[in-house]
């Protein structure tokens, strides 16, 4: 009768027991770690990573995750310095450098992150003009992580990057400066049409010049200039340059009439 009812009890022990060790033994991961709390007290150092144990009912573990996590800033509203409204959304990457303070420090580590992400990006894109937020987004993705990383900073957190991924305007505003970039780029394309113009006069002087110098060398210039319009089979009235003889220009019209001829055979 002892025997019958002693096996039971044992069977009921050995179960408890091992459901004992089972709650007492842990493993946490290469990137995990357990901050452990003894009737209510903070146990140093934080557990992991491997195997390590804890007193059931007794003791309580919160698991926390080291990898670099994301946080995925809904867009916020800003209204930029020269009173532009805008739709602007970031990424945050950051992890956790010191468990024991992101348990004990603040409540929800990744919720106060995020919150504090969304109030820090509006504060700071608040400060800048329009141009600045599009075409400094490096500068302004480092200012915002240096002041998120300060803040958090005491809670063991450590922000790593800030990425400000969109940037929406208003469909007005995307027309103003549609025209704006057509604008930049018209006064570009008369300022190389004017330096054109300039350097072609200043080429024109400096061939007067030479011609002033050298006076056969632009009689020969014209000649040529002559022969070439002949060779179109143009009807062309000429009124030479001052100072050709009389058997000059007798010269240059015989040439004209046989250039012209070689031109209609």
């Amino acid at each position: 009768m002892v025997d019958g009812i002693l096996i039971p009890v044992l069977v009921v022990v050995v179960f408890f027991v091992l459901i004992l060790i089972a709650a007492a033994v842990k493993v946490a991961r290469e990137y995990e770690r357990a901050v452990i709390f003894r009737l209510g007290r903070l146990r140093i150092p934080p557990k992991g990573p491997g195997l390590y144990f804890i007193i059931p009912i007794v003791d309580r573990r919160v698991v926390v995750d080291l990898r670099i996590l994301s946080i995925d800033v809904p867009q916020q509203r800003v209204v930029t310095m020269d009173n532009v409204s805008t739709a602007v959304d970031a990424v945050v990457y950051y992890r956790v450098d010191d468990p024991i303070k992101a348990v004990i420090k603040v409540r929800d580590f990744f919720q106060a992150t995020n919150l504090l992400a969304q109030t820090t990006l509006r504060d700071v894109l608040g400060q800048v003009e329009l141009d600045d937020l599009l075409s400094k987004r490096d500068e302004l993705n480092r200012r915002i992580q240096d002041l998120l990383d300060v803040a958090t900073d005491p809670w063991g957190i450590k922000v790593q990057a800030v990425t400000i991924r969109d940037v929406s305007l208003p469909e007005s505003m995307v027309r103003a400066i549609a025209k704006q970039a057509e604008a930049e780029r018209e006064r570009r394309s008369r300022v190389i049409m004017a330096e054109g113009e300039f350097q072609a006069a200043q080429k024109m002087l400096d061939a007067a010049q030479l011609y002033i110098q050298a006076e056969p060398a632009l009689r020969l210039r014209e000649l040529q200039n002559l022969a070439e319009i002949a060779r179109e089979k143009n009807l062309i009235v000429v009124t030479p340059s001052g100072g050709l003889g009389m058997g000059q220009m007798a010269g240059m019209a015989a040439a004209m009439m046989e250039a012209k001829k070689k031109g209609t055979e």
